[in-house]
């Protein structure tokens, strides 16, 4: 569908059109309360939770008054409305300032002042330097004569250098006061979140123009949320406003993650609602054949002869609502509000803190963090990832000449400078190239000097190379570049390129006519290779003269093909490339790109700890590869080995595959030596689309993997490929171009580079420097799964035992589903008495960070899955059907038969649970602050406090009952009895295994303990080494068993894509960790 914008005339669209009021609220005040109660139930555990307080209000089967359920339930629901109410309130409040910023627009020749939100389709909007672009504009004029503007992105690209926005040519001429007469119409597109396209039509009505129509592009626009930079005044008409701009079509919630960990609670929990069904339909039974046979026989009980139709359902619901707390109702809010403790944590660290820039580490989504600790893959791209992304012009070759590979520096060449003085054609005319072509924009300052903004750092870098060498761009007005240098005055035509046509600039050198001789050919190709393995980044440069004849003709194709709607992009390349032909190769340029601090350091340590590396990058394979060497990805030879798949059709890339899967498998069925694969975007393209299973088999084996000249779809589909085998992936990089590798992968890190912020924007993490992403795995990621495990399974545990001293209860009284525990204790337990502690895990750290970091090995556990699975759930489940036992089995002794009140026993019994878990959060607490002190005996005071209160309430249940229990020497022994006999077994399990069976982190622990600077004893760490098997170091793992035994691609995995046959010793099983 297209869009008609008349100029001037906001009468047509004030009823088609919505205004420019801004509205990124979610709720309003008539909907928060049914559409926030819809979202909360829309959960499968909050739709659990309502049943059974529904099913509580039915007062002949609730053992419990309904406050039990009610109060938790709306408790929970209260903490996350008000969450999301004062997240929709700043929202609200920042759509208020945008709408109501004052902004000037043109109407009726008279410049008046009205609020963004008052902006209309078609209304001419009037802005001054460094003014916030409020709406989406077509450019009418400019302060520069030449109609040219220059603009901030960053808010809505996250690219912090100008761009330059230009008026259409169908405006130029046209004088500032004659600016609010103009009238005409622009045919545009329907609004769409395309930030790079903007394909539309303008014509003007006489007498400014007679009705001739006028390309528009993205060029000719100033989007929403950019800002006027250097430049005086600019004014436009108003063609997309409100949320229907690009920028309001582009926001939107991220789908959300799911981390193993989650996934992990989520099966847990669907295998506890089984059991608690198989539970409840044995106990219903028996308590109706308990009913029948001996229950009527009993005269104080009063069943009647007959009951109801439903009478049956009777029992089995009362089990239903006691056995409701085996799932905990607290364990979201839990989780939610640790997980927002770790983001913070990322936030505040001061050594992820890059000391050049001043830019913070950010988690910007704080439901993650745990995943950081299972990564096992990590995609990263290499320029501005891996590099520092401050190009530098090295060495260039120039007509055969070489110039830079004495000194090292082609700008301080002698010969290079000696030629340039003479004013050597072929020089010259090279860096004219190197001047001209390119998107670089010069900025003069007050005091006369020239600065270059680029959009690209290689651009830059070549343009003040030429500068050094007195071939200065000094200004870029329309088609017109003005250059200074001593040899040639004058101006040049240029045009902008497309983001294909600067690809084929770096491959000028692979095209089939080129007028060269043989000999200069080789050269050049020599010196691309050589320059290749020197680690630097090549571009080779052309030209071709064109005739004043040809250039007219292809002049009028480009216009046609630049004012069609449809299709466009394809038609302009299609003119373009009946240009681009019968080159003259001038020369290679040769930039380097050094090395972040820490990456070979930061790359080897995570490495060590189970982590593959790819690199996914656009550069070709053997910069890539000389990269890789030099970034520690690869071990040189012969401890490494790099196989390379290649080819041009089908048949070529079958054969190179089926080579390097079956070098691959019998060197990793030998363990001797590091194999990775190298291909590039060619051979990729074939690999995925034919020959995929095999592929995926040779990217499981390979501990490395090296892709060239990559493009960013191919980036997502290796991300996509490698999920598909359960993998947790990881994506790292810094620009435009990787932000659907960002997006796909489980985890996506920007880099605040130079590239910008729009990967930064994009990514789950933000950090300033490559170096920070050890610090984010090995510590933050590490701590995150090992606190989320313990308090995940823990919440379990509570209520574990609570409900099975509620289903022995049952056996001493008449299987009949009545309630042990009174409504406030039930109440109480969950939300206050046991989740106080635990909260305080989040501050627990098993071993310093120091150790963490020296022994990056120790991340295998939590790749595993080793602390949070089936088998150590099952221990979380022994041990509270133990303590529910030990606390049941010595209450009832103690009191039951000396005639005590049930309330009594009741309370004895939880005093027994609340003493029980806080021995075992402090057991399983490895480090202690004070907070965490204050957190597990202050909650003990506190229950204390809590009940003396409540029995000093006459009205209460439970009135004098705590200050009497209190006065007994029984009770206290009976408290110590119930710790001993609880804790004693675990404590003597605990110990044996600490001191006959370590693990890993046992014997970092113990060194910790002897040695408080972190230092292993040789002994111990022999043995930490032979803990860590070396043929199995650096292999990912997936199993969630406590064996953790590594994932398998067997012989029924094997792709039948090759017709040759595999040596019987190649199969490959990943061993144990």
């Amino acid at each position: 569908m297209k869009r008609y914008v008349y100029i001037n005339d906001d009468n047509l669209a004030k009823d088609i059109y919505c205004d420019n009021r801004i509205s990124n609220r979610k709720y309003t005040i008539l909907n928060f309360l049914p559409k926030n109660i819809w979202e909360q139930f829309s959960r499968f555990m909050n739709q659990y939770f309502l049943l059974i307080a529904c099913l509580q209000l039915w007062s002949l089967i609730t053992p419990v008054n309904p406050a039990s359920t009610w109060g938790p339930l709306i408790l929970i629901f209260a903490v996350s409305s008000s969450k999301e109410a004062w997240d929709d309130y700043n929202r609200y409040l920042s759509d208020k300032k945008a709408n109501e910023k004052e902004i000037w627009i043109l109407r009726q020749g008279i410049r008046k002042l009205i609020q963004a939100q008052d902006i209309c389709i078609g209304n001419i909007v009037w802005l001054r330097e460094n003014d916030e672009v409020p709406c989406d504009l077509v450019l009418l004029g400019t302060a520069d004569p030449q109609g040219f503007c220059y603009v901030e992105t960053a808010a809505l690209d996250g690219e912090t250098d100008l761009k330059t926005r230009s008026i259409p040519s169908a405006c130029m001429g046209i004088d500032v006061d004659l600016l609010h007469k103009i009238k005409g119409v622009i045919e545009c597109p329907s609004p769409n979140k395309d930030i790079r396209r903007f394909d539309a039509n303008m014509r003007l009505f006489p007498p400014f123009l007679d009705n001739d129509i006028f390309p528009l592009t993205i060029k000719n626009t100033l989007l929403q949320s950019c800002y006027l930079r250097n430049t005086e005044w600019a004014c436009g008409v108003a063609v997309y406003t409100g949320n229907q701009t690009k920028l309001g079509m582009c926001r939107g919630i991220a789908e959300p993650k799911l981390t193993a960990v989650d996934a992990m609670i989520d099966k847990l929990t669907g295998a506890i609602f089984v059991f608690q069904i198989v539970v409840v339909i044995v106990l219903g039974i028996a308590g109706n054949v308990f009913k029948d046979k001996e229950g009527r026989k009993l005269w104080y009980v009063q069943y009647p002869k007959e009951g109801p139709w439903y009478e049956l359902l009777v029992i089995p619901l009362r089990f239903e609502l006691l056995c409701s707390i085996m799932i905990p109702i607290s364990i979201k809010v839990s989780l939610d509000l640790a997980k927002s403790l770790y983001a913070k944590f990322i936030d505040w660290d001061v050594e992820m803190v890059d000391p050049e820039t001043g830019i913070r580490s950010n988690a910007a989504n704080q439901a993650i963090s745990e995943d950081l600790g299972q990564v096992e893959y990590i995609l990263t791209d290499k320029t501005g990832t891996l590099t520092e992304n401050k190009m530098i012009f090295k060495r260039c070759c120039i007509s055969g000449r070489f110039y830079g590979n004495e000194s090292g520096d082609a700008l301080t060449d002698a010969q290079l400078l000696n030629a340039v003085s003479t004013g050597s054609a072929d020089v010259i005319l090279f860096l004219k190239v190197m001047a001209i072509c390119n998107t670089v924009i010069p900025v003069r300052s007050k005091s006369g000097t020239i600065s270059y903004k680029a959009l690209s750092q290689d651009e830059e870098a070549l343009v003040c190379a030429a500068a050094r060498l007195r071939m200065v761009l000094e200004n870029k007005n329309g088609n017109i570049l003005g250059k200074e240098c001593p040899w040639w005055l004058g101006n040049a035509k240029a045009g902008n390129f497309s983001s294909c046509q600067k690809e084929q600039m770096k491959l000028f050198f692979l095209l089939p006519v080129l007028i060269v001789s043989g000999q200069q050919v080789r050269t050049l190709a020599e010196a691309v290779e050589q320059y290749a393995q020197l680690g630097l980044r090549t571009l080779c440069l052309a030209w071709r003269k064109l005739e004043e004849d040809e250039y007219q003709e292809w002049t009028s194709m480009f216009k046609e093909a630049n004012s069609t709607l449809v299709d466009r992009e394809r038609r302009v390349a299609e003119v373009c490339q009946r240009l681009e032909r019968d080159f003259e190769i001038l020369g290679v340029a040769a930039i380097e790109d050094r090395l972040q601090e820490g990456v070979p350091e930061t790359i080897e340590i995570l490495r060590k700890a189970g982590i593959n590396f790819w690199m996914l990058t656009g550069d070709k394979m053997s910069t890539a590869i000389q990269i890789a060497l030099s970034c520690n990805f690869v071990s040189p030879e012969p401890k490494g080995q790099l196989l390379i798949i290649d080819g041009k059709t089908e048949d070529e890339v079958c054969r190179s595959l089926e080579r390097v899967l079956l070098t691959t498998r019998i060197t990793e069925s030998e363990s001797k030596q590091d194999v990775a694969f190298v291909v590039d975007g060619w051979a990729l393209e074939i690999a995925l689309k034919h020959y995929r299973k095999p592929f995926t088999e040779l990217a499981i084996l390979s501990r490395t993997a090296i892709c060239c000249r990559v493009t960013p779809s191919q980036k997502a589909q290796l991300v996509e490929l490698l999920k598909l085998g359960d993998y947790r992936t990881l994506a790292i990089g810094d620009g435009g171009n990787d932000v659907r590798m960002i997006q796909q992968a489980d985890i996506g890190v920007g880099i605040s580079g130079r590239e910008g912020l729009q990967a930064a924007r994009a990514a789950d993490y933000s950090i300033g420097k490559f170096r920070f992403l050890k610090r984010l795995i090995l510590v933050h990621g590490r701590y995150s799964y090992n606190r989320t495990a313990f308090l995940s399974q823990y919440s379990f545990y509570k209520s574990l035992l609570i409900c099975f001293i509620q289903i022995f209860f049952s056996f001493i009284s008449g299987i009949s589903g009545t309630s042990l525990f009174n409504t406030v204790s039930l109440m109480a337990y969950n939300v206050f008495y046991t989740s106080v502690p635990v909260l305080f895990s989040v501050l627990d750290k098993d071993l310093s960070e120091r150790t963490v970091m020296q022994h990056p090995q120790i991340l295998f556990d939590c790749q595993s899955g080793r602390l949070l699975n089936p088998s150590t759930f099952a221990g979380w489940f022994g041990r509270s059907l133990f303590h529910a036992i030990v606390v049941f089995v010595i209450t009832i002794h103690s009191y039951a038969f000396e005639k005590s009140e049930m309330e009594e026993v009741a309370m004895v019994a939880v005093s027994g649970c609340i003493w029980l878990q806080a021995f075992v959060v402090a057991l399983e607490t490895n480090s202690f602050t004070i907070f965490q002190h204050l957190a597990i005996w202050g909650n003990l005071v506190g229950f204390y406090a809590i009940n003396w209160i409540v029995s000093s309430i006459p009205t209460s249940g439970m009135y004098t009952i705590m200050f009497r229990l209190c006065e007994q020497p029984s009770y206290w022994i009976t408290m110590i009895l119930i710790v001993a006999t609880g804790m004693c077994p675990v404590l003597a399990l605990k110990y044996l295994r600490y001191t006959y069976r370590p693990s890993r982190i046992n014997i970092l622990q113990q060194a910790e303990c002897f040695h408080s600077s972190g230092i292993i004893e040789p002994k111990s760490r022999s043995s930490l080494e032979k803990d860590l098997p070396s043929d199995s170091v650096y292999e990912p793992l997936l199993s969630e068993s406590p064996s953790a035994t590594r994932r398998s691609v067997g012989p029924a995995q094997r792709s039948d894509s090759f017709q040759s046959q595999s040596p019987p010793d190649s199969t490959h099983t990943r061993k144990d960790n």
